[in-house]
């Protein structure tokens, strides 16, 4: 076992006491980067995610260039709908296309639950080279998305501000849609599972459409299945669930024995953690289209944010990830400012 120099961000999901606030972006190893972009010119996004020498390089970017208190994983979380044998396309600057979504029984015969060392050993791959590239700079945060957002891309077929679709299945078609979601679960804790046998030191479960349901539907069609995920991996690593603008399930999400809970700029850090309790560290929640303020303003900003958050227990990042107009000493501020601030 590599020996972490900075333990930060584990210190912090453990409640430890830690000399300063770890800091970390979502998106961080992506479009705002120059040296991201040179790779993007010539490699197609599934090259990238799926050439463990070009995930590794794009992981380790924001490390060298940032200064970031963890490297999280390259990769997408459209590669589980993938592994189970959905065609998935991501066109550039159009988002994910996946051509045949599942609507019937029949379409349901079409996927199964893989044998993920087969169909997703290229990231445990990517994972290993990562870990031994970062030699314990920095913790590696792995991820996967929640079974509800993955079913939303699964169901929608692409992108979408509302995911009906997807949610009119599950509520048309509840048992279908449970066998669905229950899939990707399956899926999802041997992938997560995967990762953490190859390396990764923390794991976040990415419900990005969570905030589309309703606290009960929350309860029923996301938070049931992502505690199933929780609970698969208490004893072998830190998790972090993050379910954007699904604040009114903080409690619900605290009580999942989660180490960590993202939040977005919509709920104030003082209600959050009112919310969630003393016992799960909050991580978040700089809107990411503020960093495209001057920087004395972004420095401003991000000392209220810290100020609201109080000591201990938190994790600083963005309540989203970062926009790829956003210029890189921008960014680097956000970082700085962080870093600074005592």
């Amino acid at each position: 076992m590599i020996n972490i120099k900075n333990d930060l961000i584990l210190k912090a999901l453990r409640g430890e006491q830690t000399e300063r606030t770890p800091v970390w972006m979502m998106r961080q190893a992506g479009r705002y980067l120059p040296q991201y972009m040179v790779l993007r010119e010539k490699y197609s996004f599934f090259e990238r995610c799926q050439t463990p020498e070009l995930a590794c390089e794009i992981t380790l970017q924001p490390v060298d260039i940032m200064g970031v208190d963890a490297a999280i994983l390259f990769s997408d979380i459209l590669v589980v709908p993938q592994a189970m044998g959905l065609e998935v396309q991501l066109i550039e600057s159009k988002g994910p296309i996946l051509p045949d979504p599942i609507k019937t029984v029949n379409d349901l015969n079409r996927i199964s639950i893989p044998d993920v060392e087969e169909t997703l050993g290229y990231v445990f791959d990517a994972i290993k080279l990562i870990k031994n590239e970062l030699n314990g700079r920095v913790p590696l945060i792995g991820f996967a998305g929640a079974p509800w957002t993955i079913l939303c891309y699964m169901v929608q077929g692409k992108g979408s501000k509302t995911f009906d679709e997807a949610k009119i299945f599950c509520y048309t078609q509840p048992e279908l849609a449970h066998k669905l979601l229950q899939m990707i679960t399956d899926t999802t804790i041997a992938y997560l599972k995967g990762q953490v046998k190859a390396g990764a030191d923390v794991i976040q479960i990415f419900d990005s459409w969570g905030g589309l349901l309703g606290p009960d539907d929350f309860e029923n069609i996301s938070l049931k299945y992502i505690r199933q995920i929780v609970q698969a991996l208490k004893d072998d690593t830190l998790t972090i669930i993050f379910a954007k603008g699904a604040w009114h399930s903080l409690e619900n999400m605290a009580a999942t024995g989660a180490n960590g809970l993202g939040i977005d700029w919509c709920i104030t850090p003082q209600l959050a953690r009112r919310f969630a309790g003393d016992k799960v560290t909050l991580q978040g929640n700089f809107d990411p289209a503020k960093l495209l303020s001057p920087i004395p303003v972004i420095e401003a900003e991000v000392k209220t944010m810290l100020k609201a958050f109080g000591k201990g227990r938190h994790i600083a990042n963005l309540g989203h990830g970062i926009l790829p107009n956003v210029p890189v000493d921008h960014a680097r501020a956000f970082i700085e400012t962080v870093k600074e601030y005592s």
